[in-house]
């Protein structure tokens, strides 16, 4: 799939969107926290100078990485670290607790790795289900569907006439012959 500048632009300003509010982020060489409007769309986090914005100043991939409680840094502070070598992590502050842990939990729940966690565990809790539903099936009343309507249009056609005489002055036509008398 090819991604360019403006898909990615109306991507991130186009509803819905999963969580958006302000956030602080602490600057990769300035290490100053700015005040940014964020929009989580999916695994993407986008952030941006002003809210209504049609451009974004950047993009965070939310894959790969694990979102954390800061030990350093501003209050209600929380960043999203990148695993590797050579990996940025982001810091990023709420304006309150509970605004801080939303942030977190959707952050969270983003990535792939999580999605396909949750996708295993409701699949083990069906073949539960399923597993239950075996033991006790002579309990359980298996649901029917709705009778069928009669439909008046549906009828068999009428089978063909059996002797079919040709009209007076009309040829025979080879169907009241058998095969073989054709060749």
């Amino acid at each position: 799939m090819k991604i360019n500048e403006k898909n990615l632009c109306m991507f991130a300003t186009s509803p819905p969107v999963d969580l958006e509010g302000w956030l602080s982020k602490r600057g990769e060489v300035n290490k100053n926290y700015q005040r940014r409007y964020f929009v989580l769309k999916g695994n993407l986090l986008f952030y941006f100078e002003k809210k209504g914005e049609k451009e974004p100043l950047g993009v965070i991939v939310l894959e790969g990485c694990t979102i954390e409680l800061a030990e350093d840094g501003e209050q209600y502070c929380f960043q999203v670290v990148f695993h590797g070598i050579n990996n940025r992590t982001y810091f990023l502050s709420a304006e309150s607790q509970d605004l801080m842990e939303r942030w977190m939990k959707a952050l969270t729940c983003a990535g792939y790795e999580y999605m396909k966690l949750m996708v295993s565990e409701l699949q083990r809790q069906l073949e539960e289900i399923e597993g239950t539903k075996d033991a006790t099936s002579d309990k359980l009343i298996t649901p029917q569907p709705p009778p069928r309507r009669h439909n008046p249009f549906n009828r068999p056609a009428p089978p063909p006439p059996n002797n079919v005489t040709p009209f007076e002055g009309e040829k025979e036509t080879c169907y009241d012959k058998p095969l073989e008398s054709h060749f």
